[in-house]
């Protein structure tokens, strides 16, 4: 065995044996976190007294207590390496995503040097195996790079993955606020009573605004801010048509029907254009993988004996 490969095959050892210390210290702390809730429960500490700040941590998961503390500390240098206007796309992107795992600008920052750093690493020991020192530190550059970017390309499609669901859900969620419009609910009841039978990123931003309202915030100014939050253009053309509605004194009822039916047709439009783009997409699996096997299957047998042919010449 080389020199080169042995160290390739101990890193990965070291990399696995990591991975597992991380996966039965997870689970250590999730079996202390959950004997010391059976003790609270047990021992009557809930009500009797206060439980200790330790005890209190323990409850927290673990990307509570440790990762998110981390991402914090490497907040300032993942500033500098982001351009300031960046800043404010970095937060629009984060609430349109849903905020993924509670994520905030501070940690978002954090977690792209950390990817970045451990990027830049193990592209520097696997590199340093097999190439010399200068070519093992560029490519631990190019690592930190991509390293540095990679979090706005996850950021970017949960984000875009996201507002693809809204708008799927969109039409679901209408025909309910229609039917309970019809029932006499009020728009304000009728939205409640989807977001109770409802349990997706649509039914909880509805909730935000029934929130929103329930606070004191004009309903209007609240349908204003679902659309900055979803960025989902038939949202935005559905609120549109809410607060033009409102403006001229027309029937909620009637808008809502309006609308359900015209998001149903956009809809079934929009999944006959995917239908047509699906044998495009299926050209390239077909051509490089399905092709082949069948020209094997089917030509294979006769191989041998145009050899055999063409040998005898």
């Amino acid at each position: 065995m080389s020199a080169p490969s042995s160290f390739v095959y101990w890193l990965i050892a070291i990399l696995v044996g990591l991975a597992t210390l991380s996966l039965l210290i997870g689970l250590r702390r999730a079996r202390q976190s959950r004997l010391i809730a059976w003790e609270l429960l047990t021992t009557g500490l809930a009500t009797t007294s206060m439980p200790k700040p330790r005890q209190l941590e323990a409850l927290n998961p673990w990307t509570r207590r440790v990762l998110k503390p981390l991402l914090r500390r490497l907040y300032g240098v993942g500033r500098r390496l982001t351009p300031a206007h960046h800043m404010e796309r970095l937060q629009q992107l984060l609430i349109i995503a849903g905020q993924p795992g509670g994520l905030t600008v501070t940690d978002f920052l954090g977690l792209r040097f950390l990817v970045a750093i451990t990027a830049a690493v193990v592209a520097f020991l696997y590199a340093g195996a097999i190439l010399s020192f200068a070519q093992a530190l560029l490519m631990a550059f190019g690592a930190f790079g991509v390293g540095l970017y990679l979090p706005n390309f996850w950021l970017r499609s949960r984000a875009r993955a996201r507002q693809a669901a809204i708008a799927r859900q969109l039409p679901d969620i209408l025909d309910m606020l229609s039917i309970c419009v019809d029932a006499g609910l009020g728009f304000e009841s009728a939205l409640q009573k989807v977001t109770t039978y409802w349990n997706n990123e649509l039914a909880t931003e509805l909730q935000r605004v029934i929130s929103e309202t329930r606070l004191g915030v004009r309903r209007i100014d609240a349908l204003h801010h679902l659309v900055e939050r979803t960025a989902v253009p038939e949202v935005a053309s559905f609120v549109a048509v809410l607060v033009q509605a409102d403006s001229l004194g027309m029937s909620i009822r009637d808008v809502l029907h309006a609308q359900s039916l015209q998001m149903r047709i956009s809809r079934r439009l929009r999944l006959e254009e995917e239908a047509r783009k699906l044998p495009l997409k299926l050209l390239f699996p077909l051509i490089f993988f399905i092709f082949p096997a069948m020209f094997a299957v089917v030509l294979g047998p006769a191989i041998p004996k145009v050899l055999e042919m063409f040998a005898s010449f």
